[in-house]
């Protein structure tokens, strides 16, 4: 055996200790993940097909998922801009306050949703401080959509940004000079340079902040008023499904989530399987 080999070799794990982990990982992720993801589904069809399509079909459950996705695709669109515009300013330019900025950008990973509700509750609530305001010209926000809009861009507005920042700082800035210096317009060099660059990063941060607005429970729980039919999103409506004893209609909706779940995660894996592929450093080090 050459010389070469030998300290791979002795820094391999034992045989013994590999599978003794695989089976630790397998029961962990089987007895928290798997079995309470079956026991969703087993649930939401112990009363049979019909009843399990008459509880997504009802009208405050289809209220509750056309509210899901307005607030999804109102706040996916805001946060890509948000996300594209602060991580080109982050990596792009020097200015005072930079660390204050990747700061804030990180605050909501650090504050509960539930602040961030009761911030909106009493900045915009009817003893607000801007309620005064609101109430002048005829504006609601909280017990509202735009309270609920407003709640979920706050605890999602990191996810691009995030994803977005260290790619761009990795990829450095040679090619758009490179393109400016040979007469690009700055639109031109964004959609011909920068955008094929992070494509594949952004669609994952999109898709992280995609789950985690369709799933947001604690934020928009104080913002809503939980108001049938009219500020439920599915989260929420589940829980009150859960709290009137309609245990079989509540696993049902939760179905749907876990469905969601499930497609966004085979999604994430095949964008971070594109990422890889498109970037050789990464593979060397994987």
């Amino acid at each position: 055996m050459s010389p070469s080999r030998q300290p791979s070799r002795a820094l391999r794990d034992p045989l013994w200790l590999r599978w003794s982990l695989l089976a630790i990982a397998l029961a962990f992720v089987g007895l928290f993940l798997v079995l309470p993801l079956l026991a969703v589904f087993g649930y939401a069809f112990e009363k049979g097909v019909d009843f399990y399509i008459a509880s997504l079909v009802d009208e405050d459950a289809r209220a509750a998922i056309r509210l899901t996705l307005l607030v999804t695709a109102i706040v996916l669109p805001a946060n890509t801009v948000f996300g594209i515009a602060a991580a080109w300013l982050v990596t792009r330019f020097s200015f005072r306050g930079r660390g204050l900025l990747l700061s804030l950008i990180d605050l909501p990973f650090a504050v509960s949703p539930v602040i961030a509700g009761l911030i909106y509750v009493l900045l915009f609530g009817a003893q607000g401080w801007l309620a005064p305001w609101l109430a002048a010209h005829d504006l609601k926000i909280v017990y509202a959509v735009p309270g609920i809009v407003l709640a979920t861009l706050f605890v999602t507005f990191p996810f691009v940004a995030r994803e977005l920042i260290p790619l761009m700082q990795a990829q450095g800035s040679e090619q758009e000079q490179a393109a400016v210096t040979l007469g690009a317009g700055g639109f031109a060099m964004f959609w011909r340079v920068v955008l094929p660059k992070i494509g594949w990063g952004l669609a994952y941060g999109v898709i992280l902040c995609n789950a985690r607005a369709i799933g947001e429970f604690g934020a928009v729980s104080v913002v809503s008023g939980h108001i049938r039919g009219l500020t439920n999103t599915m989260p929420l409506h589940v829980e009150i499904l859960y709290n009137e004893y309609q245990r079989t209609a509540a696993f049902a909706v939760a179905s749907l989530l876990a469905l969601l779940a499930l497609a966004t995660l085979l999604l994430k894996q095949f964008v971070g399987w594109r990422m890889r592929r498109a970037d050789p450093e990464h593979d060397a080090v994987a």
